[in-house]
């Protein structure tokens, strides 16, 4: 009664099986009760008188078997249903690792990047630890599966949101079991190297953005020196070069010319050294484009760039063919932004050939005075502050009288000469503030030169004080 009430209690512990089994200690004192009992059946058997016949006698032995072999075959039983609850046990943890890889499909990388270290690191754990296991064998396919799910943005063609997860790929030997990912981190090198390339072409002239050209290309030269996209690089930036210089010919020159900056400027930071001399052609479209731009500033009358523009072209290019027509073209833009008329078209490229007439310019009023003028020819002079000259009163304070200025001993008078071809002239005078005016004082006009004639100017200053 007492065996059947022990072995009771024991299937109640120990069924059904898990992975842990019943504890040792149980086990023991089964089996020492056991020994107890049965010693004590051959105490009593030894000592009873049995009056059985010989058929019972003969079945005492295949009973007693038969009672042994009860006992033997649960245990290989329990043995088996415990390896199976193991083996079900792993299978869960593969599927809890498969649930993870799942759940990071669709994130952005930096968010889904720790998912999947935790599930490479359960995959890594049943495909070495338990690789006889039935989990431990799915796990090369579990692999297949995860390098597919991570590299999907490149089978998109989305090359730059391709970079990290590829590059996240191909280290991973680094920290994982080599023998277990096999060759699938090398099959990562071709399409890593693809899509640096994709992403740094496609970045080259663009003015802001991450990733840069220059980190992207600089990335695949520096890992695949010898891959057939960083020998596609050259080729790649001076073709980009041609298309917007191609364009500066177009309706948005100013666009172009910033493109071709921020590409020059990518060129500049680049270290593969085949990409030394696309960077020259990249500067001289650049130069180009600055004059392409200011022209087209300048043409649709918006005049305070086409100065700001054309200035700097002959600051940067003083040496330029076009450095001096980039100056008459800052001076025409300047004064027509007073003068619209001075607008209506560019000044000439090169100097008007041919005699020239005098025009003699003369400062009678206090402060120094810029002249620009843009015609046949353009430029600028510049009279210094007359020290004796005062303003005249305003023509409304005189009647029928006329101002009588630049009427002193002319060498009273600070002058300039200059030399100007026939033609229509706009002009422009700027006078700088004084100590009784913070003011300056600005005044366009427009005049004719006609040839054999030599002609005066005096600026004066007129005041209703």
């Amino acid at each position: 009664m007492f065996c059947w009430i022990a072995t009771a209690a024991l299937l109640v512990v120990a069924l059904p099986a898990d992975v842990d089994g019943v504890p040792v200690g149980l086990l023991a004192g089964y089996g020492v009760f056991l020994l107890a009992a049965a010693a004590d059946g051959a105490r009593r058997g030894l000592h009873a008188t049995l009056h059985l016949g010989e058929p019972f006698r003969r079945l005492a032995l295949p009973l007693a078997l038969v009672l042994l072999a009860v006992p033997a075959g649960g245990s290989l039983a329990y043995g088996s249903a415990r390896d199976e609850a193991k083996e079900q046990a792993l299978l869960d943890r593969l599927a809890a690792a498969d649930t993870l890889v799942k759940s990071a499909d669709g994130l952005a990388f930096d968010k889904a990047e720790p998912i999947y270290r935790r599930a490479l690191g359960e995959y890594q754990d049943l495909g070495t630890a338990h690789g006889g296991s039935r989990a431990g064998k799915l796990v090369p396919e579990r692999l297949d599966t995860y390098y597919a799910q991570i590299a999907v943005p490149y089978g998109k063609k989305a090359y730059c949101e391709a970079v990290a997860p590829l590059t996240y790929l191909r280290g991973l030997p680094r920290t994982v079991d080599k023998d277990l990912l096999g060759t699938r981190p090398a099959k990562t090198d071709d399409p890593l190297a693809h899509s640096l390339y994709e992403c740094g072409v496609a970045a080259l002239g663009v003015e802001a953005g991450a990733p840069s050209a220059s980190d992207s290309l600089n990335a695949l030269y520096d890992t695949f020196p010898e891959s057939e996209h960083t020998a596609k690089v050259g080729p790649a930036v001076r073709s980009a070069i041609e298309t917007r210089t191609t364009a500066l010919s177009g309706d948005a020159p100013c666009s172009a010319t910033s493109q071709l900056r921020a590409l020059r400027s990518s060129l500049a930071l680049l270290t593969d050294p085949a990409v030394g001399n696309v960077a020259k052609e990249a500067s001289a479209a650049v130069q180009k484009g600055v004059f392409a731009c200011g022209t087209w500033q300048f043409k649709g009358k918006d005049f305070d760039d086409a100065v700001t523009t054309m200035t700097q072209y002959a600051k940067d290019y003083p040496t330029s063919a076009r450095a001096d027509h980039a100056r008459s073209i800052a001076i025409a833009a300047e004064i027509a932004d007073e003068a619209p008329g001075a607008g209506k078209k560019l000044p000439p490229s090169k100097p008007a050939g041919g005699s020239r007439m005098v025009m003699v310019i003369s400062n009678d009023g206090p402060g120094s005075v810029e002249v620009l003028y843009t015609g046949p020819v353009s430029g600028r002079a510049t009279l210094k502050a007359c020290a004796t000259c005062t303003k005249y009163p305003a023509p409304i304070f005189l009647g029928s009288k006329k101002i009588k200025a630049c009427k002193g001993p002319s060498s009273k008078y600070p002058k300039t000469t200059l030399l100007l071809p026939a033609g229509t002239y706009h002009f422009l005078q700027k006078r700088a503030a004084t100590g009784t005016s913070s003011l300056g004082d600005t005044k366009s006009s427009k005049q004719k030169i006609e040839p054999g004639y030599s002609y005066t100017n005096c600026l004066y200053v007129t005041s209703l004080f």
